[in-house]
């Protein structure tokens, strides 16, 4: 009996140990079939992303390829990594011992990777949804889709597409549970358990980074979009909430800029901001540049000198207009082409691309007004309302989006200027090898194409020097025979205000418009042609002598200077009588002229037509240009100056007053180059 009791003990020890090494074999095995579970799935899963890149996709091309990448987004990306991580999975089955501890750091290493390619995936998720809603609504395009997906993998079921992007989420969140239940199954003493426990965290901060991502850019893509409204579209949307969220910001910034409340300062945003700022500009002043230089291009194809004659039979003018429309046509024409593919349009997209960044920064500008005023009030009270909760977290997800992206898009920016400008540059010299090798064959045929280059040079300015002094010889000709500066016609209802600027300023400072002027400052005139103005100063304020300030005997102001000739005074028939009798007057200063036979009507009324005029009904009558016109009345029957009672050819009727102007001398003048 006494040994029988002894024996007790050591029984009941070893049915513990028993027990205890079941206990661990059971965890050991569920461990085992957690990694299992998860190879298993892990190749299903990425079977099923195979079938959703090569089979499905392909067959659906007849959606348009916009769709295409929002729906499968970069699941090409996904099959990559999953692939590697697959395979190094795969390979932890060979060691046994340490394949926990191996899958656990595999999770570690590839974590990063992961959070990569799936928050790519994760936040365009939501537009892919819409595109399946937009299908639905229409049944033949559904049916079609349906019946793709049905083929390739049946237990999609009447789900279709939304079964197959839902997988990558799916997976991306399951991983922590897999690893969870592989943790609970391993000893804590074990060497594999705080790896396992990293690992877990690591996947649960993966998906919150992803979760966090997702939400940035769905703030992002409310505050991107550049909306094209109307005034009125825009009056529309105030209502008093919006005028008090304004009025809330606009106070916050005066007291900012009164130095009533501190500023909050970000120096990494700052600088990120400054420079996105001049990369913008660098794109802005070199789509101008380019908008201008297209334009020379333009105008320098319009201008096509070898289409006219030059009167020059053979030679190097007919080899020059040879090549010249070759170049034309060809050349010139398809770098115009290349230029505006390769250059102006990437360029344009590239202006587009920085709008939405743009209305990103001026909308966080806004969001820091609202989060800086909601810190006071935390500060104050202690707590915030839901609503400002959630403007709070606006601000922060726009201030994390910019400061993490803005770097890559600068410098993705930059990277596509660059090759821009390289384009540019190669279109230009591929443009200068190409006219080189075309003028080689023309250049050839020229009769001085062997003679040495010093002696080309000095040939070539030898015939410019003889050329020189031909012209210089021919224009001292041509003004010794050019006629007298003649006067624009006078209309005959600004007589008597010429005679008065002539009595107040004299003839030296009557000048006349020589083409219609608009003014386009406040102090500038808009005059018509043949305006009788005086001269009051020949440069503005500024000193500019292009400007003259004028008298026009009503308002003063600035004309440009080179649409002014100075005026030279026509004397009338009886001031001409006058002065054979009296001698010259002083303010005439035109030579006394020939006397002239005294017409059978008085001068006043003999005008011209200046423009020509179509008669619209029997009381008027129709003018020729130049037709000499005699003037009844200077004015209609309610005492209208703009209109005249005229005779012409023996017919009266009426013409617009502004179509008449006094009949210059009589005198015929002419010139002709010396043979």
């Amino acid at each position: 009996m006494a040994k029988h009791g002894a024996d007790e003990p050591s029984c009941r020890s070893g049915s513990l140990d028993g027990e205890g090494r079941a206990s661990e074999d059971r965890s050991l095995l569920r461990q085992r079939l957690a990694v299992h579970e998860l190879i298993d799935t892990e190749v299903s899963y990425l079977h099923m992303l195979q079938l959703c890149a090569s089979d499905i996709r392909s067959r659906l091309q007849q959606l348009p390829q916009g769709d295409l990448d929002v729906l499968f987004s970069n699941i090409d990306d996904i099959i990559k990594v999953n692939s590697r991580f697959l395979h190094d999975l795969q390979e932890t089955a060979c060691k046994k011992e340490e394949q926990v501890q191996l899958v656990g750091n595999l999770f570690l290493e590839f974590q990063e990777e992961l959070e990569q390619v799936y928050k790519v995936y994760c936040a365009s998720y939501d537009q892919a949804l819409l595109l399946v809603d937009t299908y639905r609504k229409e049944p033949e395009l559904q049916r079609h889709i349906q019946g793709i997906i049905k083929a390739v993998v049946p237990q999609a079921g009447s789900s279709g597409l939304s079964f197959l992007l839902v997988i990558p989420l799916q997976r991306i969140t399951r991983y922590p549970l897999l690893l969870q239940k592989i943790l609970e199954n391993t000893v804590p003493d074990a060497s594999a358990y705080p790896v396992l426990q990293r690992a877990v965290a690591a996947l649960q901060d993966v998906n919150t980074n992803i979760n966090e991502y997702k939400m940035r850019k769905e703030v992002a893509s409310k505050y991107t979009k550049v909306e094209q409204l109307t005034l009125r579209e825009r009056l529309a949307r105030i209502n008093t909430h919006t005028l008090s969220k304004k009025t809330t910001r606009l106070s916050q910034l005066l007291k900012q800029e009164a130095g009533l409340i501190p500023r909050t300062e970000d120096k990494e945003f700052d600088d990120l901001e400054e420079r996105f700022q001049w990369v913008s500009l660098c794109v802005t002043e070199l789509k101008n540049n380019v908008a201008a230089y297209l334009d020379n291009l333009q105008t320098f194809l319009c201008f096509r000198p070898h289409e006219y004659s030059l009167d020059i039979p053979e030679g190097p003018a007919v080899q020059y207009c040879n090549l010249a429309r070759d170049l034309q046509l060809e050349a010139f024409l398809t770098f115009k082409q290349r230029l505006e593919g390769l250059v102006w349009q990437p360029l344009c997209s590239l202006a587009k691309a920085l709008l939405g960044p743009q209305n990103l920064i001026k909308k966080r500008l806004d969001k820091l007004l609202d989060f800086e005023r909601l810190e006071e009030k935390l500060l104050e009270v202690g707590s915030v309302t839901y609503q400002e909760k959630a403007a709070r977290h606006t601000y922060q997800a726009l201030n994390s989006l910019l400061v993490a992206e803005l770097p890559q898009f600068n410098q993705l920016v930059m990277q596509w200027l660059g090759q821009i400008l390289r384009t540019f540059v190669t279109l230009q010299r591929d443009l200068a090898k190409q006219v080189l090798q075309r003028a080689e064959g023309s250049m050839a045929q020229l009769p001085h194409h062997h003679v040495p280059e010093p002696a080309f040079r000095k040939l070539v300015e030898d015939a410019l020097g003889r050329t020189s002094n031909q012209l210089r010889s021919f224009q001292e000709t041509f003004e010794k025979v050019l006629p007298p500066p003649t006067t624009q016609p006078l209309l005959p209802g600004s007589e008597r205000q010429a005679q008065a600027l002539l009595s107040r300023y004299g003839p030296g400072k009557l000048y006349q418009v020589t083409s219609n002027i608009s003014g386009t400052g406040t102090l500038d005139l808009t005059l018509p042609r043949g305006q009788i103005v005086a001269l009051l100063q020949n440069k503005d304020t500024k000193g500019n002598s292009n400007r003259w300030l004028v008298d026009t005997g009503g308002h003063r102001g600035y004309v440009p200077a080179g649409k002014l000739q100075l005026y030279h005074v026509v004397p009338s028939a009886e001031e001409l009588r006058r002065q054979v009798g009296l001698n010259k007057d002083p303010r005439c200063l035109t030579p006394e002229p020939s006397p002239a036979p005294a017409p059978s009507i008085p001068t006043v009324n003999q005008v011209i037509a200046v423009y020509p005029f179509v008669a619209r009904s029997s009381h008027e009558v129709s003018l020729q240009a130049g037709q000499p016109v005699t003037i009844l009345e200077a004015q209609d029957k309610k005492g209208n100056p703009e209109w005249s009672l005229v005779e012409v050819n023996g017919q009266r009727g009426y013409v617009p007053s502004g179509f008449l102007a006094r009949a210059q001398s009589p005198v015929l003048w002419g010139w002709s180059l010396p043979s």
